[in-house]
């Protein structure tokens, strides 16, 4: 895969800090490419206005988070936007829907606008509201009546159950008229979900309370509106690591589960057209219990059948695993780098000949073997070390041969990535 020097160096760069990198993961995407079908098949209805779901199942350090990253950059390469939401126990249970879609705000992007893209989003919604109501009526600047009309259209349906969805807006939209930036801001942070919003504000737009669980959800609706209006015909809502549930209370457990199997029915009722809903777990919340299985409508409408060899696993089914990587997958990702590496190097030719597939798979045996043979959580450690120890070198000193003067070491820090300790920024290669 050739990419742009920029694209080149940005991935590089993460490999060497042990990162996930934010974009190009098809270069890396051993092993998920099987699911590219279905994935993309999904989103062009998701973007057509239909709404999906999708569970992702996998054990720690199978690439549960590198998988909805590349679904993420497959969606905004249709124009979608994307949101990822880490569930925690404290700071974002997925019980309390305000505080998911407070998170969602403050994740929202696209390929135009980074995260924190939802006031972009609002302004070119309203840009959009105006120049369509001018050109409806064959002028170039709309009258505050035929703009408010064609507002109150495109609103309409969520203002039919979260009417203070469009009344917030309206007032944003005349703050920003009259040039009253306070007000401005602190509307367009009420709609974001974020709490402790000045009294002053919210009585100019003629609200009282904090965005809570009910309201929530009526705003995620009014979200899809208004990324529809700015020409991003859908959301790709990313929900990880949902098995942090299962450390928590029963009483608090019961009503996420509750919360994700109502979500589900409404995405399956229509609620949400151009929502794409995935999750990501562990085999044990899905089949343990302390999970999934402990609320029986849940597990009824999650249930697939992984009897089978996964060459066989059917994509369209509502859970699909991910079996981690083996010796051979991570030989060949190793290979992807280094041949991604070779194009932007001045010793092209030196790389390939020194780095060989052979000494990759040496490298590959050596760092699992350090790692107590386990394969699935040595794919971070590996590329660490391929790119900033091997080919850095490789590439900046003609004498170093990798065969004489490399020998792998793994520090303490690095030896201490468990299989549960191998979360989302750690081991998704």
């Amino acid at each position: 895969m050739t990419l742009s020097p920029v694209r080149r160096r940005e991935l590089l760069q993460s490999l060497r800090q042990g990162t996930v990198p934010e974009g190009n993961l098809d270069a890396l995407a051993v092993g998920i490419d099987r699911f590219a079908d279905t994935i993309d098949s999904d989103l062009d209805a998701v973007a057509a206005g239909g709404s999906m779901f999708k569970a992702v199942r996998g054990e720690y350090g199978a690439g549960k988070t590198f998988f909805a990253r590349w679904v993420e950059q497959r969606a905004m390469r249709r124009g979608l936007a994307v949101a990822e939401v880490q569930i925690s126990e404290l700071e974002t249970p997925l019980h309390k829907l305000e505080t998911v879609y407070r998170r969602t705000i403050e994740e929202l992007r696209t390929a135009s606008f980074a995260k924190s893209a939802f006031r972009p989003l609002i302004d070119a919604w309203l840009y959009g509201v105006e120049e369509d109501a001018a050109a409806a009526a064959g002028v170039e600047e709309a009258r505050a009546g035929q703009v408010e009309e064609l507002l109150e259209q495109r609103l309409a349906a969520v203002g039919a159950t979260t009417p203070v969805y469009p009344m917030v807006l309206r007032s944003y939209r005349a703050a920003l008229e009259r040039e009253d930036a306070p007000t401005a801001d602190a509307l367009i942070a009420w709609l974001g979900g974020q709490p402790h919003v000045g009294a002053a504000a919210k009585r100019a737009a003629g609200v009282r309370q904090d965005v809570d669980h009910f309201l929530a959800m009526g705003f995620l609706q009014g979200l899809l509106t208004v990324l529809k209006g700015a020409r991003h015909p859908g959301l790709v809502l990313v929900i990880d690591e949902v098995e942090t549930l299962q450390r928590m209370r029963s009483d608090s457990r019961a009503k996420a589960l509750n919360a994700l199997r109502q979500w589900i029915d409404e995405l399956d009722s229509g609620r949400y057209p151009g929502l794409y809903l995935v999750i990501t777990g562990t085999p044990a919340f899905y089949d343990g219990r302390q999970g999934v299985q402990t609320l029986p409508p849940l597990a009824q409408r999650l249930h697939t059948d992984f009897g089978t060899d996964p060459r066989f696993d059917n994509p369209r089914a509502p859970q699909i695993r991910l079996t981690g990587f083996d010796l051979e997958r991570l030989v060949e990702v190793g290979v992807r780098v280094r041949d991604i590496y070779a194009e932007g190097s001045s010793a092209p030719d030196r790389i390939r000949e020194l780095v060989d597939d052979r000494y990759l798979r040496d490298l590959a045996v050596a760092v699992a073997g350090e790692l107590g043979g386990t394969v699935g959580v040595s794919p971070r450690i590996f590329l660490k070390k391929l790119v900033a120890d091997v080919l850095d070198r490789v590439d900046q000193f003609p004498d170093f041969l990798p065969r004489e003067h490399y020998s792998l070491t793994i520090s303490d820090t690095e030896r201490s990535v468990s299989p549960r300790a191998a979360t989302a920024d750690d081991v998704e290669l």
